[in-house]
């Protein structure tokens, strides 16, 4: 199973967020890099932050959940 990063935060709790949403819709996810970016201030920016990652064929489906949520944040839900 091929996995792709489909979101980059330096937030360790903004990635678990996603994280957390995808896999209750349904979609297997994973976060990388969490621990850089809670062991070292800074490092995290030089390793790309925290990913969240998907497997490829469910890519597409969980980029488009992320920006469903994201415009209805901006609308003021």
């Amino acid at each position: 199973m091929n996995l792709v990063t489909i979101f980059r935060s330096f937030s360790p709790a903004e990635a678990q967020l996603i994280r957390s949403m995808l896999e209750a819709a349904g979609i297997p996810a994973h976060t990388v890099g969490e621990l850089s970016a809670l062991s070292v201030e800074g490092y995290s920016m030089t390793t790309g932050g925290v990913r969240v990652q998907v497997p490829e064929d469910r890519a597409e489906e969980a980029k488009a959940l992320i920006a469903s949520k994201s415009e209805g944040e901006t609308e003021g839900g």
